[in-house]
């Protein structure tokens, strides 16, 4: 049966499935088979249309996944931009290293981190994946194979990072490393009685450990509102060196035909999780894969959300409209009858990204995730998206499948350098609604005047 190439949203697919093509091994561009352009795919793990190219063809770039070098004196891994994550994991933790930054998948491509510029649970300590990038090899269809890092076409680097897979095909990645004397993590839970509580901790949090996240009942009301856990990490001094995940605890083996995360049973979820905390902090010593990556161990978790899939808000918003502004979005939620599975709210530092486009920059981030009931759902992301911006703030582009260009606009005032550097040859079905719609209009008003 032919790959299908979702994203992990699960938009559905055209009923022929969409085209693609293998990354080629040489060094030459692939040809694009029509005016509908290419786009440079990873494994898929994108919540919207980042990764998706309907009416043109996706280059699988999951062939090209080699380990071509690792300098253990130096902590610098060289390897092509199809490798997974956890390939790299499992290569350099027996050495005393680790991922600098790592998302909450272990399945992301080497590139697909580059080109998404992801951040994890210790952005106010490392900062994006991307700043971690020493040099990269871009492909072009107009200006052939380019070397790129902060001296070296340096336009180019910024705009790769962060940069959606649209300035051409990366083709192998230099990345520093993080030493660590274990992958084994010394996990530490405080409880919270309510959002108050998690805006008064957050910050020492982050001053104290390499990781800090935090999990939240976005469905309790009153002086419960925005209770949780607030889950904090470091490397544990003795630990897990292999570098390996544990096999899945189950796999869902179908979808739903109504999803099981809303109503009652979510109410009961939260419950259940929230009192799962004995005490008010408890500190124990946990898998490095069950901290980073809980939903890994669920193989196909995304089925849960029945067969319209999932829709995903990921916002950040300036550290002083934090508390304001967060409290909006999760009462905007309940306002609209629908609740967050699995809702996560971080604080990212002032560590700048490299990147043109980068999603992270000083403030609070806000993960909520819901069931697609159709258009209920979608005018309940229109208005995160309005309190998001009316508070000075920007919705992650590869969370999404349907904001509006003027939103995103707001979001990445400085989309246009992005567009100039695109190569032409390389679009996807987001930058087409977004980006592009806006340049349309712009001409339009342009030819009118």
């Amino acid at each position: 049966m032919p790959e299908l190439y979702e994203n992990w949203g699960r938009m559905p697919p055209p009923p022929e499935g969409r085209r693609a093509i293998e990354a080629p091994q040489a060094a030459v561009f692939p040809v694009a088979p029509n005016e509908a352009g290419l786009l440079p795919r990873g494994n898929g793990r994108s919540y919207g249309d980042t990764c998706l190219n309907e009416t043109g063809v996706l280059v699988d770039m999951r062939v090209r996944n080699r380990i071509l070098s690792l300098d253990l004196q130096e902590g610098v891994i060289e390897a092509e931009a199809g490798v997974l994550l956890h390939e790299i994991t499992e290569r350099i933790a027996p050495h005393g290293w680790f991922l600098p930054v790592t998302p909450g998948t272990q399945f992301v491509t080497l590139g697909g981190a580059l080109a998404n510029d992801v951040h994890g649970k210790n952005h106010h300590r490392r900062g994006s994946f991307g700043a971690w990038v020493e040099a990269f090899t871009l492909m072009r269809s107009d200006l052939g194979t380019l070397v790129c890092s902060r001296t070296q076409n340096a336009d180019v680097f910024a705009a790769t990072i962060g940069g959606l897979g649209l300035t051409g095909i990366v083709t192998r990645v230099r990345l520093r490393l993080l030493a660590v004397p274990s992958l084994t993590i010394c996990e530490t839970t405080h409880r919270l009685s309510c959002l108050d509580d998690y805006f008064a901790r957050a910050a020492e949090a982050d001053e104290r450990h390499e990781y800090a996240v935090a999990w939240i009942d976005q469905l309790a009301r009153g002086a419960r509102f925005g209770r949780g856990h607030l889950i904090c990490g470091d490397h544990a001094g003795k630990g897990d060196h292999t570098g390996r995940a544990r096999r899945p605890l189950f796999s869902v083996p179908f979808t739903p035909p109504v999803s099981p995360l809303r109503g009652v049973a979510l109410k009961a979820f939260n419950e259940l999780n929230f009192r799962k905390l004995r005490r008010a902090e408890v500190t124990r010593n946990v898998p490095f894969d069950g901290f980073f990556y809980p939903l890994d161990r669920i193989g196909g978790w995304n089925r849960l959300y029945g067969p319209q899939g999932l829709r995903q808000h990921q916002s950040v918003v300036p550290e002083e409209m934090g508390r304001q502004a967060v409290r909006a979005l999760m009462e905007c939620a309940v306002a609209h009858g629908q609740g967050s599975f699995l809702t996560v709210l971080k604080r990212f530092g002032d560590l700048p990204s490299p990147g043109l486009l980068s999603f992270p920059r000083r403030g609070y981030t806000l993960t909520l995730d819901f069931p697609n009931r159709g258009a209920p759902t979608l005018a309940l992301m229109d208005e995160l998206d309005r309190i998001t911006i009316e508070a000075g703030g920007a919705v992650n582009p590869y969370k999404d499948a349907r904001m509006s260009p003027e939103v995103f606009a707001a979001s990445f005032p400085r989309w246009r350098r992005l567009e100039a550097m695109r190569d032409p040859a390389i679009v996807s079905d987001f930058w087409r609604r977004t980006a592009l719609r806006l340049d349309a209009g712009r001409q339009h008003f342009g030819a009118a005047a």
